[in-house]
């Protein structure tokens, strides 16, 4: 092999993202908690396609060979209900997140690029709804609006969230604007629209994708939220409705009987957001060249 071709493959993406991975034992770790976690929520349906089995003859049974983390107040498995949530609160937390960065990146862009009246027309409103406090405002839009599945939920979360998305991302545009690859880009007769998607947008693409999975905690702090205070109706189980019924269905705060259906949710939330901030660290040496050489 020439050294040429040693260059490239040693520059190629796929060996760069393991290298970057393995340098650290905590991203490999981070990564493989977010793919088990998602491979729950796509294989819940599949392995508990109907209802949860309720035995009142069962209730709170300790963890055993039969029931792995033991039942609940009405005798239902914990771990078939952890699995089902799974589904539910990754949906939703995906779905907020993807609006948020749709939303924000867009009204960032346009706005930090154009700059005068666009940008101060947009940056009111973006104020505005950065003032607005989140989650009184979810509870209050609970009441008009029962939006209690993951569609719904997500679109919500999503348009109350985008602020903060929207001024990092200008901030970010307006530091890249009088680059020279702008610059040039403008001499040559390109339109506003494919100076904005073809030369901006892949270069505040890394900050973007660091946002989105930082969004997806906060997202997922927000549902699990509401479903525990029971401002929200629910159709099917998730975590936030196991922590709620643990609490005030189950009592399992006084019922030591009752402990692992409140551990249970709890422990999956904690580890799913370690596993997020674990892998963000490798995403970020990913998309940045100085840290990778630094490294």
């Amino acid at each position: 092999m020439s050294t040429l071709a040693a260059a490239r493959a040693r520059r190629s993406p796929w060996r760069v993202t393991r290298r970057v991975l393995l340098r650290k034992p905590g991203r490999v770790i981070g990564l493989a908690i977010i793919v088990f976690f998602t491979l729950m929520a796509i294989a819940g349906p599949m392995l508990y396609p109907g209802q949860l089995a309720v035995d009142p003859d069962n209730i709170y049974a300790s963890p055993s060979g039969a029931h792995w983390l033991g039942t609940d107040f009405a005798g239902s498995d914990v771990l078939q209900e952890v699995i089902v949530g799974a589904r539910y609160v990754l949906l939703t937390a995906a779905i907020s997140a993807l609006v948020t960065a749709a939303l924000g990146t867009t009204i960032g862009l346009v706005a930090g690029y154009h700059r005068g009246f666009t940008d101060s027309s947009l940056m009111r409103v973006t104020d505005f709804v950065l003032t607005i406090p989140g989650f009184p405002l979810l509870v209050v839009l609970s009441t008009i609006w029962n939006f209690g599945r993951p569609l719904e939920m997500g679109l919500v979360l999503g348009v109350t969230g985008w602020g903060g998305v929207a001024r990092a991302v200008r901030s970010q545009t307006l530091s890249l604007r009088e680059r020279g690859f702008l610059e040039a880009a403008r001499g040559l007769g390109l339109s506003n629209t494919h100076i904005i998607v073809r030369e901006l947008l892949p270069n505040i693409a890394p900050y973007v994708a660091m946002n989105l999975l930082l969004s997806v905690i906060g997202f997922i702090g927000a549902e699990v939220a509401l479903f525990f205070l029971g401002v929200v109706p629910f159709t099917s189980s998730n975590w936030g409705v196991m922590l709620n019924e643990a609490v005030f269905a189950g009592g399992a705060i006084n019922s030591p009987q009752a402990l692992s259906y409140l551990l249970a949710p709890l422990v999956c939330i904690l580890l799913l957001t370690l596993g997020i901030v674990l892998f963000l660290d490798a995403i970020d040496e990913l998309f940045n060249p100085r840290l990778r050489e630094r490294s």
